[in-house]
């Protein structure tokens, strides 16, 4: 009697077991965005995820980031600034504008505040891009939510 419990508790283990679920972070959040060439060692990034409420509609999610650090964005050949880009894979992505600070080695900031989706199993990245032809560049920084703290 005790093997056939033991055997039906140890078949509905193997057949009702939980699946991995990534949850959306906890808002607020805070990701460090990592140099994607070991190289640049002083590029590091910052992105702050959080709940606005900005319509009578449902909150939106709001991206910020902060990079520092980064050469020149005509270094990497034929582009001119560089714009956060958070994608969730093969689902949906957002492209938003970075501005240079005016010092001489300028930081980039920018911001989105229109997310609707959830940001489950999402990337957010500093990417280059030139202006004129809108084309969109590898990314110079990244991180990934489930390091959101």
């Amino acid at each position: 009697m005790k093997r056939i419990v033991l055997l039906v508790l140890l078949i509905m283990t193997l057949l009702l077991h939980p699946t991995t679920v990534h949850a959306d972070p906890t808002m607020p959040c805070s990701l460090v965005l990592e140099p994607t060439n070991p190289a640049d060692t002083n590029a590091k990034g910052a992105a702050l995820m959080y709940k606005v409420k900005l319509t009578p509609s449902f909150p939106r999610t709001h991206i910020s980031i902060h990079a520092s650090h980064l050469p020149a964005p005509a270094s990497f050949g034929d582009y001119d600034r560089y714009e956060g880009f958070a994608f969730i894979p093969d689902v949906i992505s957002w492209r938003f504008k970075l501005y240079p600070t005016p010092e001489q080695d300028p930081d980039w900031v920018g911001r989105i505040d229109t997310i609707t989706a959830d940001l489950n199993n999402s990337q957010i990245q500093v990417r280059l891009t030139n202006s004129t032809t809108d084309r969109l560049g590898p990314a110079v920084l990244t991180g990934t939510i489930t390091n959101c703290k």
